[in-house]
């Protein structure tokens, strides 16, 4: 009997974009915006929870975010420390397991503290695997995968025989989860901006014009009807996917 049910993502990775053209299209300050959508955060959240989607990676603050206007970097940090404060013991509550990827050097001791303590907290939960990237970049996760490859091959412990794709891949951030199935974009724009070069290899893309404070349950449904009837074939031909349709 052949499962006829939606297919689903396992792994679903995004990048919210649009906070500040939200609230710059109100006239309010970019900040209201960043506020606006910790409310979207919830409701992929959920959605996530909902559909049994295992694994959710939010592009939170990139590494070239530290470059923006000081006063957005300082609201973004607020919300930040408010985010650290007042969601990490509910998420825990709903099984949510809390992990960041990127460098940390640069946000404050607070928030480092704060990091590791939500991660610790929450390392035993299973309802979702919710990673936040935060400082990240892509190619800087692919850096440091070949610099750790580099030390252990300079201490004895590997040869440069032993380097192929998947010692790589082991290096990288959220080597522990299965690679991202789908991408979702909100804001309008068409690139991925440094976010996870190497784990997107074989994902699914999918692009709106819709802010992320305006995201809601039909958007996200959307998405996942679209990537429901894709045909994935990783570099295969269809007949090989689907041999029985090649043969009917």
């Amino acid at each position: 009997m052949t499962d006829s049910s939606p297919q689903l993502p396992k792994h679903l990775a995004v990048i919210m974009d649009g906070n500040g053209r939200w609230a710059e299209r109100r006239h309010r300050p970019r900040s209201l915006g960043h506020r606006a959508g910790a409310k979207a955060v919830r409701v992929c959240m959920e959605f996530c929870i909902k559909h049994g989607i295992a694994s959710l990676t939010l592009f939170a603050f990139s590494s070239e975010n530290w470059n923006r206007p000081a006063e957005e970097v300082g609201a973004l940090m607020k919300l930040f420390l408010h985010m650290l404060d007042s969601e990490v013991e509910e998420l825990h509550r709903r099984g949510v397991r809390i992990t960041f990827i990127g460098e940390r050097k640069d946000f404050s001791e607070v928030i480092r503290n704060k990091m590791q303590r939500a991660e610790l907290l929450t390392r035993d939960n299973r309802q979702l695997n919710m990673n936040i990237a935060a400082g990240y970049g892509g190619r800087a996760d692919i850096t440091q995968a070949t610099k750790s490859i580099v030390a252990d091959i300079a201490s004895g412990n590997l040869h440069p025989d032993d380097i192929d794709e998947v010692l790589l891949g082991s290096r990288m951030s959220l080597a522990d989860q299965a690679a991202p199935d789908l991408f979702i974009r909100t804001g309008g724009d068409l690139r991925i901006s440094n976010f996870l070069l190497w784990q997107l290899a074989y994902t699914e893309m999918w692009f709106t014009e819709t802010l992320w404070p305006d995201l809601d349950e039909i958007t996200l449904q959307q998405a996942m009807d679209d990537f429901a009837s894709r045909e994935r074939r990783f570099g295969l031909t269809s007949a090989q996917v689907k041999p029985g349709d090649a043969a009917a």
